[in-house]
């Protein structure tokens, strides 16, 4: 620990001043001139690690180079700058020298200079995908601009017997010793929430699982036993009314969470995975939110990566928002990454971070 804190502190620091440097940036090229190089581009110009040199426009007219240095002055096209037509697309890589490449184009079919672009992919310029490069500046998907044949051929989704057997092992391990350790608080807590408001101490409610399975998630109640008389099924919303004066506690404490270890040791929920959600909101969603089935191809959790990046949802463009979340863990869900968002949501317990 002397040698760790020191070295890891000089680390960061280093880091943090490279990537502060425009020199150490990373010079990004962007095929196409529409909205998807638009939103890639803002993304970008907030990573210190990338720095948007311009786009070439995905027409082709025959048209001379229109940068800096030919005839003329680079043109702009939703903020970008272009500097020049898909057939400039070789002289304006020689020119600006990128360091990564990005298809920024939703149609590209028969328009992309696929020669050229191999050639300097071969050459040690990193080439990509749009929908990855998002992913990789976002840590989520776009579930709105993606189609089904990048999710079929992008990497991820990769699940093995092996796997399969450690996660559940680790949810058993975890979810036993939780439990038991877990006892005493419960005892304590049931007791509050007796004195606090009428009611059962546990709350049941459906919830839809793997592959659709509906199950009952405990919880320790913080509402009103008649919360939904009058509303009927809605989501929570910050500053609910329906919440009882300890349960507002024991939500920002994430304490009412503790009985779902009972659900892990059933196997209807893991440790960590897509928060479930109710089978009335589910079709709902299903409906109005593409992919969205897609969440149910494994167990929900506990806690997840939408849990951690992102704060409670409360609407359907919320909820499309925490899907966006969820894909990108389902699709590159491994023990290390869980391990992650279990370090993380031990912060946001500590800290009070995300709260509701």
């Amino acid at each position: 620990m002397t040698l760790a804190f020191p070295l890891v502190f000089f680390v960061r620091v280093v880091h943090d001043s490279l990537t502060g440097s425009r020199r150490t940036r990373r010079k990004v090229l962007l095929i196409g001139a529409g909205p998807v190089s638009e939103l890639i581009s803002k993304l970008a110009t907030t990573d210190r690690g990338y720095e948007i040199v311009g786009c070439i426009d995905g027409s082709s007219n025959g048209h001379a180079p229109n940068v800096n240095g030919a005839a003329g002055h680079p043109g702009t096209a939703n903020g970008l700058k272009v500097l020049g037509t898909i057939d400039d697309f070789a002289w304006t890589v020689k020119t600006v020298k990128p360091d990564v490449v990005v298809a920024a184009m939703e149609e590209r079919r028969a328009i992309l200079p696929i020669q050229a672009i191999l050639e300097y992919k071969l050459q040690g310029i990193e080439v990509e995908d749009w929908p990855a490069f998002y992913e990789k500046l976002t840590t989520k998907l776009l579930v709105s601009h993606i189609r089904p044949s990048w999710l079929a051929f992008s990497d991820g989704f990769r699940q093995s017997r092996l796997d399969d057997v450690l996660r559940r092992t680790f949810d058993i391990v975890v979810s036993a010793i939780a439990c038991l350790s877990s006892l005493p608080v419960l005892a304590v807590l049931a007791g509050l929430i007796k004195l606090d408001s009428r009611g059962p101490v546990f709350f049941r409610q459906e919830r839809v699982g793997k592959s659709g399975r509906v199950f009952v998630l405990l919880k320790l109640r913080t509402m009103r036993v008649d919360a939904e008389i009058e509303t009927g099924p809605v989501w929570a919303q910050v500053g609910d009314t329906r919440v009882t004066r300890l349960g507002w506690l024991l939500r920002k404490m994430r304490l009412d969470e503790l009985p779902q270890f009972i659900n892990v040791l059933r196997g209807d929920m893991s440790v960590v995975g897509p928060r479930p959600e109710r089978p009335i909101f589910v079709s709902e969603l299903q409906e109005r939110i593409p992919f969205y089935m897609y969440r149910h191809v494994v167990r929900p959790g506990i806690t997840g990566w939408a849990q951690v990046r992102y704060h409670y949802g409360a609407s359907f463009e919320q909820a499309r928002e925490k899907l966006e979340y969820d894909l990108y863990y389902i699709k590159n869900r491994s023990l290390f990454l869980d391990l992650l968002i279990i370090i993380q949501t031990i912060q946001v317990v500590l800290f009070g971070r995300g709260a509701r």
